[in-house]
């Protein structure tokens, strides 16, 4: 498999839709299949689009936070935005989805201009557009490279997608990668790209509810999880498994130290599931150096994200991460201490 340079970036990965598909029950089976197809027309919409870069980032009028919630009606992904219900400003919406998605924006907005003086993913106040209610009962969430798009889930294995501030913020950063190292999606540069997304998507959360690293849980998607399933999120930084046994999602396939890297072919070559190994490596990092992760080792790891280029693989992100707490703290100091023991606990 080729890489992808302009792919769609699904929180709910391949191999958790391919299980689902596999399911005994009727309904089940059919809406992964449908989650799966939807992604297929996207991925071809994609395409289609790559040869336009003017309309990856439209402005914000005044070049500062500017958000658009559309209504999807239900439609399937090859009709988006759908029509449009909630511009910057408007008051509340009587539609949760709408406000759900309105207000997370804004906190992964706010994020990065606060914590990381960055104005929107591209730098330059890019309006973030977000489309709700797509398709029928679907499961999943996604970033095409021109905006937001959220299922409302099935209401039993999975809840609105609109719901996980940490869901939004793991989108929308792709939205980021790409406007700065725009790395490959495919084999180990996929796996930093959607490691770098769990990561920031992590500490967004963790920045709005205040919490330190010793408080945060360290999971992506809690708040969608359905009773449909055992599991409480899609994957965790810890050295846990996210879930195991689950009858419904089965086993989490994430490795936690590169001894363990899946060497398949199958999700762009494990861009999903190598994830954990780089994801481990900040958590380890973070929690060595304590207090609120995004003052230090967010800063540490989003100066490395700029400093990366579209191929780059985990020794690379290890060395950039490296250098950049080396140059912001000082070489021998604390943090670059934990950034590297942090890398050297998974193996690197």
């Amino acid at each position: 498999m080729s890489p992808s340079r302009h792919p769609v970036h699904c929180i709910l990965p391949p191999y958790v839709l391919e299980h689902l598909a596999e399911s005994s029950d009727e309904k089940m089976r059919k809406l992964a299949i449908e989650a799966i197809s939807q992604s297929a027309q996207t991925r071809g919409f994609r395409t289609a689009l790559a040869g336009m870069p003017a309309m990856s980032a439209i402005p914000s009028p005044a070049g500062k936070k500017n958000r658009l919630v559309y209504d999807a009606k239900h439609q399937p992904v090859n009709v988006l935005p759908g029509k449009l219900v909630r511009e910057e400003g408007d008051p509340v919406s009587k539609d949760a989805a709408v406000n759900e998605a309105y207000a997370n924006a804004g906190h992964t907005y706010d994020f990065y201009l606060q914590v990381l003086e960055r104005n929107s993913l591209d730098g330059n106040g890019m309006t973030l557009i977000s489309s709700v209610h797509v398709g029928k009962s679907f499961n999943n969430a996604f970033w095409n490279g021109e905006q937001m798009a959220y299922g409302d889930g099935d209401g039993k294995l999975f809840l609105r997608f609109t719901k996980s501030l940490d869901v939004v913020a793991h989108e929308l950063t792709h939205g980021v990668v790409t406007h700065t190292s725009n790395l490959v999606y495919q084999g180990e540069p996929g796996a930093l790209n959607e490691s770098f997304a769990d990561v920031m998507g992590s500490l967004v959360k963790q920045w709005k509810r205040g919490e330190t690293a010793k408080q945060a849980d360290w999971q992506i998607g809690p708040d969608i999880m359905g009773a449909g399933v055992t599991a409480t999120c899609l994957r965790t930084l810890t050295e846990k498994k996210a879930y195991a046994n689950d009858p419904v999602l089965g086993d989490d396939p994430q490795p936690k130290h590169l001894k363990d890297k899946f060497t398949g072919s199958e999700d762009h070559g494990g861009v999903h599931i190598n994830s954990g190994i780089p994801n481990h490596a900040f958590y380890l990092a973070a929690t060595a150096i304590g207090g609120k992760a995004w003052q230090k080792a967010g800063l540490v790891w989003y100066k490395a994200l700029l400093a990366l280029t579209a191929k780059s693989d985990f020794a690379d992100a290890a060395e950039k991460t490296i250098q950049a707490a080396a140059t912001t703290f000082g070489a021998g100091s604390v943090e670059e201490k934990a950034v590297k023991a942090g890398w050297k606990g998974v193996g690197l």
